[in-house]
């Protein structure tokens, strides 16, 4: 699924709506459907739906809740803005949200090879992709045409409200998530040492951080939507010893 992205983001990259928001509303809602917009919707929506059903056999975590919240919105997101023709500023919202998990998938295959360093790395270098995109680009781009200047564009509409408070739920998951990036970020600097999940593995174990000293390198959990994980099943990146890591 990720190769798909830099795919994706060429086909993005020669559309005016991406260098310009306000051409998301041009000609609404007469737009053709382009082929490679097509695509690229029913790769993520098959992506999400995956995600929602593989939670239930993953092992269960302290934030279940939040993450099935997560892939209920994104599936039901993608889903109303295809079948209401808000595929362009829909196409922006996913391009968005798949660079940072580019560098995570990125920081997960470093720690398989057991390159410790090229891991932590890219770990340091998805968080800051994460809340810069999420906490950033996203209210400023995404959140700012569809709030704004599509009401400008073409005035009020039931579909607008819809669309905009599923946009604001995942602003709020992305604070969420930034948290705990931020929080497990600050723990591996400043005590050089690793962090148990702040999630836990499973719903019922002990609260109580265990923590793995080590002399250089950082270790670190987070998952495809950016929380910890401390185990490498469904996308999460797993902290561990200094030769092993997710």
């Amino acid at each position: 699924y990720r190769p798909f992205f830099f795919f994706f983001f060429f086909f993005l990259s020669q559309t005016p709506w991406l260098w310009n928001t306000r051409q998301c509303w041009n000609g609404y809602p007469y737009q053709p459907l382009m082929p490679d917009l097509h695509y690229y919707y029913i790769v993520e929506l098959s992506f999400y739906w995956s995600l929602m059903f593989s939670q239930f056999i993953d092992i269960k975590r302290k934030d279940f809740g939040i993450m099935f919240t997560h892939h209920i919105v994104t599936v039901t997101l993608i889903t109303f803005s295809y079948v209401t023709n808000l595929t362009r500023v829909g196409t922006l919202t996913l391009c968005l949200h798949d660079a940072a998990d580019v560098v995570l998938e990125a920081a997960k295959m470093a720690n398989y090879c057991k390159c410790q360093k090229l891991s932590d790395l890219l770990f340091l270098t998805f968080a800051i992709v994460f809340i810069v995109s999420r906490l950033g680009i996203y209210p400023l781009w995404i959140l700012n045409t569809t709030l704004f200047e599509l009401y400008e564009a073409l005035g009020n509409f039931p579909a607008l409200w819809v669309f905009n408070v599923l946009l604001v739920i995942l602003q709020i998951l992305h604070c969420f998530w930034s948290y705990l990036i931020i929080k497990a970020a600050y723990k591996a600097i400043s005590k050089g040492k690793v962090a148990k999940d702040d999630r836990s593995d499973i719903e019922s174990s002990s609260d109580e951080e265990e923590t793995v000293p080590r002399s250089k390198t950082l270790h670190s959990t987070i998952t495809t939507n950016g929380t910890g994980g401390s185990n490498g099943t469904n996308g999460y990146l797993t902290g561990g010893t200094c030769s092993e890591e997710h």
